[in-house]
């Protein structure tokens, strides 16, 4: 479903970051491991199509994601991928619901507010779809950035970092939503992570070198 081939990023006065081939199939789950500077979060970026790589290519469902233009990159990553970042991003702006129907829009696809109101209830945040980012708790705007990245049924979710400064209780919660709920969806799922506490919950580890 997901290969990785000669992947490398250059950037100016910078060691390159070279990456080993690998290969995730439909439905599976891993973890990235490595030391800070390894390239963890910068290969989920090449990964969703957010960055592109100086040498080799990332295809998904053989689809060259790293050939393409940026807005074909784009379009594609909206629909077929879901990304919880360290940093959530979720719009202030607007209330938990309209995060989520938003994330459909960009993809191009109709809100269904069935869909949306269906995910925030399985994450236990039914009763917060009118609500502010603002007005939730740290697990609470976790649990929504998980909900927005499932939103549009994707076949990859790519998380960074997604129980980094949480306590034990809610780093084992948002381990829990994020494996069962990718593996409820059929999505596969691909964590960079340097916390031990997430490393556990793998059996296939992606470790790059310092």
């Amino acid at each position: 479903m997901l290969t990785l081939e000669s992947l490398s990023l250059t950037h100016a006065g910078r060691p390159p970051l070279r990456y080993p081939d690998r290969q995730l199939s439909a439905g599976a789950q891993a973890v990235v491991l490595g030391p800070s500077g390894s390239g963890k979060s910068t290969l989920l970026h090449l990964i969703g199509g957010l960055q592109r790589p100086t040498q080799g290519r990332v295809c998904l469902d053989g689809n060259p994601l790293s050939d393409w233009p940026e807005a074909r990159r784009d379009a594609f990553r909206g629909r077929r991928i879901g990304i919880v970042f360290q940093r959530l991003h979720l719009l202030g702006a607007l209330s938990l619901g309209e995060n989520l129907q938003l994330a459909q829009r960009c993809a191009g696809l109709p809100v269904d507010r069935s869909r949306v109101q269906s995910l925030l209830t399985q994450l236990g945040l039914g009763a917060l779809m009118h609500a502010r980012p603002h007005a939730l708790s740290g697990g609470q705007q976790q649990r929504a950035a998980i909900a927005r990245a499932l939103v549009n049924r994707p076949a990859l979710v790519l998380a960074d970092e997604p129980t980094a400064s949480l306590d034990d209780d809610n780093a084992a919660t948002v381990m829990d939503l994020l494996l069962g709920e990718t593996q409820r969806a059929g999505a596969a799922l691909l964590v960079a992570t340097h916390d031990a506490r997430a490393k556990a919950r793998f059996a296939a580890h992606w470790v790059l070198a310092a």
